[in-house]
């Protein structure tokens, strides 16, 4: 592993990513970098031509992106490039398009409200949502929604109120495969990692 030049032969590990604490720029090959600030804040950063241009890209936190994940948008993002689009106005393009988890799980009660025959389990159905996923993550977009968040929804009530954490859990898989359906997001579904 090498600090700041990129020419190390070896990719990081996962252990590695974990481990490193000194600032600087570590190299997994092929333009995608952890860059560790002074204030031990980690990042991912995607160095990639584009259109003929040096871009530097950035693919989220460490703490939230884990390895696998950054080398997957790595990949994507260069193929996108080499194919002569660019990544970022396309990752603009799809974040304008996707709804927020509060916008999609209220379209999906709403077309699907009338067909449930028990108006409690209706009622009951977005309120769930409402208590305990809106305030983590119902005004994020969905394609930046990620399985840790789905976890920080989850995680205080899963032993306290494992039925109620089972019903939102389903809840929200719901929303998401809705949005994979109706506006076409690419990525899996974050509930199903938890």
């Amino acid at each position: 592993m090498t600090q700041h030049n990129g020419t190390s032969k070896k990719p990081l590990t996962a252990l590695a990513v974990r481990q490193l604490t000194a600032p600087g720029r570590y190299s997994d090959g092929n333009g995608l970098y952890l860059v560790v600030d002074p204030s031990g804040a980690r990042r991912w950063l995607l160095r990639i031509v584009v259109q003929r241009r040096r871009r530097d890209i950035g693919l989220g936190s460490a703490w939230l992106v884990p390895l696998s994940t950054a080398r997957e948008r790595a990949i994507e993002m260069r193929r996108l490039a080499r194919d002569g689009g660019d990544p970022v106005a396309e990752r603009r393009r799809r974040r304008a398009l996707a709804p927020t988890f509060k916008e999609a799980a209220t379209a999906v009660h709403a077309e699907t409200v009338e067909s449930w025959r028990n108006k409690r389990h209706a009622a009951s159905w977005l309120t769930s949502l409402e208590t305990y996923a809106f305030p983590i993550i119902g005004d994020r977009p969905l394609d930046q929604v990620e399985t840790a968040d789905i976890q920080k929804v989850l995680s205080p009530i899963w032993l306290t109120k494992s039925e109620t954490a089972r019903r939102v859990r389903q809840r929200m898989r719901t929303v998401f495969d809705w949005a994979r359906v109706t506006h076409g997001l690419k990525d899996a579904n974050p509930v199903d990692g938890v």
